[in-house]
This record gives C-alpha cells, structure tokens and sequence, in this order.
C-alpha cells in the first residue's frame, strides 16, 4: 500500500528540515536542487531582494546627507586688486595695490549651537601715498559662536533630519530582512509544492498499476465464468480515470516546476528543467504559545520597523512642539587686529598674542504674530505621531493573533499526523487480511 506525505499541510504546524535523497541520474539540461541551493540561488536573483537592497542603500545615502549637514566646513578665498587713484576730486594720485587671503572653519552643532573661524592677512600699497606704504601688511582673526535659546534649541529640535534619518536607514534594513525572509517562504513553499507533486504522480501511477492489474484478473474470471462482464466495464473505467489523472498530475508537476524555475531565475540562465532531491522531514517547533507570541513581537521586522517609526514621529511631534516658541539667539564673538607692518611676521605674531583683542556679545529676538503656519505643523504632527502608535499597536495585535494561529495549528495538525499514522496503521492490517481472505477463496474482488 503507498502512502503519501503532503509537505503543504505541514508547512505552518511544522519546520521542515531537509534531507538528502539519492538523486538517480539527470536527464542532459537538468539541474538537480536541495533546498538550500533553491534559497541561495533565488536570494542571488529575485529581483524584489535587489530592489529592496537598493531601498536600504537609498535610506543609508540619505543619513550620510543628513549626517554631511554637521561636518566641518574649510573656506579659503585670494584676491588681488589694483585701483588707479585719482578717480575723484582730492583723491591722491597713483595706483594702489591690494592683496588679501581668508582662511576660514565653521561647524554646525546637533543641539543648535553654530561655530566660524577666520583668519584674514591683508597688503595694501600705494606708492605714490605719504601714508601707509612703508608698512603694507596687516589682518585680523575672528570667532564667532553662536546659540538658539528657545526656537531650535536642543537636539530633538536642531537634529530632527538626522534622528529621522537614522530611524530610516534602520528601517531600511528591517524592510531588506522582510524582503528575504518572504523570498525563503515562497521559495520553500514552492520547493516543497514540486516535491508533493511528484509524490503524487507517482502515487497515481501506482494506482493505475492496480487498476490495470485489476482489470486484468476480472477479464480472466469473466472468461471462466466466475465474474459478470459488467465488472469488466466498472474496471476499464476505473483505468480510464487513473490515466486522466495521470495527466492532471503531470500538468501540476510541470506547473510546479515551472513556478519554481520562474523564482529561481527570474532574467536568464534558466535551466531546461529542475530536480528537487530534498524529502521533508516532520519536526515539531519545541516552544509553547506565549514564547512564541512574545519572541514574534520582539523580533518580526515589521515590528520593529513600526517602532522605528513610532519614534521618529516622536522626535517630530517634539521638534513641532519646539517651533512654536520666539526665536531667541545668542552671539559670542572674538575679533583681534593687528598693527601694520612690513612684513606678515610680525602681523602673525600681533593676531597671536591678541595683542588688540576685540569682544562682542548679541541676542536676536523674533516672533511671527499669530505663528499660525508652527501651531499647524504642531497639529499635523501630533496627528502622525497618534497615528503610528495606533499603527504599532494594530500591527501587534496582528502578530499576536498570527502566532495563535499557527500555534493551534501546529497541534491540531500534529495531533491530526498522529491519529493518520494510527489510521493507516490499521487499514493496512485491514487490507493485509483482506488480502489473505481474498488468497484463500473467502472474499471477492
């Protein structure tokens, strides 16, 4: 008696752990698979896996914008003038010469603070002028910080792009992970749909075998009298049903095949036909319910990819909240001069020793009457953030409800292997004495 194993209703109750068959010789153009060649040849060219590893490089280009929006910026500027004197009544005649250099650094800080530093040699010569043109050379140095009080202030508020964008690209990553543990589902349920199918051809052929060899042994009683020819029709329809599923059968099994052909290669390089050599192998999950409820909340992408969400929604429902104050801004300055001179040297050495130093301080204050547009942003904002934590929530309660799900039907359809193997247990002891009763003249076709 054949007995078939259908590996599709064991997909969800159960894991499947594969295990090499021998593999008889392939047909020219055949390329034989075990299930980990199928899920490695199909992460290397599914396209929805390329697509989603190009989102997440996407959101990684996009926090290194975010991320290049702090970096220290270096400045640097030369000129060279020449002014012909003279231009204007009164004005010294001759022509002046003037050169000047500025080299400067400036960074922006996370928590709204900005800071610039410049350094700035000068020459100046007018040589037909009295004045001035024995001592030629002279600069300044300057430093500047400056700081948001109250609009801007903080990194939740300065930083909100960055905070987002790091969110992001995590996501990104979560997405990729979503996209490749989806891939091995459909591939394993694809791999695992050609090995049933061809177990099920081969099951329909057995029963063709029978149905023939029972055709045959009713045409001999016939003949000899001990059976009604009607009993020859019944046969020959029995044969004629088998072959017709026969050819459903090897329609699925090609269709199967197709499918996962189609999923492995999906631009080229398709072979002309495949071979699965992997049997399943039935093994129960060892985790009870609420485990298993728990570790998927903690760990299915989806999850944490709404939680990423929830709080870059936070960062934005804080950063709104924070727009809506005045802007108020603080301003450190530092200026040193030097004397002139006739060499850079000596300048240098004045802007050093800040030997002419120069302080400044400010605040800046500004405030939009009514501030309309920042309390819209604040309500739109507030909104969203509502919204993902609803969002998070719905997602939870789905998972949650998943697990349960396939967890009853793991024992349920463990319970139900169990009472199968009792049952085909006993109908094989049945058949076996039918099959002696049949031997020894006691029972009929």
């Amino acid at each position: 008696m054949t007995r078939t194993l259908h590996p599709l209703a064991l997909l969800i109750p159960f894991s499947l752990v594969a295990q090499t068959a021998p593999v008889p010789q392939p047909d020219p153009g055949t390329v034989n698979l075990t299930l980990q060649d199928a899920i490695q040849t199909a992460i290397k060219n599914n396209l929805q896996v390329s697509i989603a590893e190009q989102t997440r490089n996407l959101a990684k280009g996009q926090l290194l914008v975010a991320e290049g929006t702090y970096d220290w910026n270096l400045t640097g500027s030369v000129s060279d003038a020449k002014t012909q004197g003279g231009a204007f009544p009164g004005a010294p005649a001759g022509t002046t010469f003037r050169r000047n250099a500025t080299l400067g650094v400036a960074k922006p800080f996370v928590w709204g603070g900005a800071f610039s530093f410049n350094y700035s040699p000068t020459y100046s010569m007018n040589p037909s002028s009295p004045f001035g043109s024995a001592q030629p050379y002279t600069g300044s140095v300057s430093a500047t910080y400056s700081q948001n009080l109250l609009n801007g202030f903080g990194t939740a508020a300065s930083s909100t792009n960055l905070i987002v964008a790091r969110n992001g690209s995590k996501a990104a990553d979560y997405q990729f992970q979503q996209s490749v543990i989806s891939l091995v589902a459909t591939i394993e349920s694809d791999y695992w749909n050609v090995v049933y199918t061809k177990e099920n051809l081969a099951n329909i052929q057995e029963a063709l075998k029978l149905a023939q060899k029972q055709l045959d042994e009713n045409k001999i009683r016939v003949q000899v009298g001990t059976l009604a020819p009607i009993e020859i029709t019944q046969a020959e329809a029995q044969v004629a049903l088998q072959e017709q599923n026969i050819i459903t059968a090897e329609a699925a099994l090609a269709n199967a095949k197709d499918t996962l052909i189609r999923a492995l290669y999906p631009l080229e390089g398709r072979p002309a036909a495949i071979e699965a050599t992997d049997e399943p192998v039935v093994k129960p999950l060892p985790i009870d319910e609420a485990s298993a409820e728990q570790m998927a909340v903690e760990t299915r992408p989806e999850m944490k990819s709404a939680k990423l969400n929830m709080e870059s929604q936070k960062v934005l429902a804080e950063a709104a909240k924070n727009h809506i104050l005045p802007t108020l801004n603080l301003s450190l300055g530092y200026v040193g001069g030097s004397s002139n001179a006739n060499r850079l040297a000596p300048v240098n050495s004045d802007l050093t020793n800040g030997t002419y130093p120069g302080y400044n301080i400010g605040l800046t204050f500004a405030y939009p009457i009514l501030n309309r547009a920042a309390k819209g942003q604040r309500m739109q904002a507030d909104a969203n953030l509502r919204s993902s934590e609803l969002s998070l929530r719905d997602e939870e309660l789905q998972v949650r409800l998943d697990v349960r799900q396939a967890y009853r039907n793991l024992e349920a359809t463990s319970r139900g292997v169990a009472a199968a193997e009792k049952t085909r247990i006993y109908q094989e002891q049945a058949l076996d004495a039918e099959q002696k009763k049949f031997e020894n003249g006691m029972s009929t076709n």
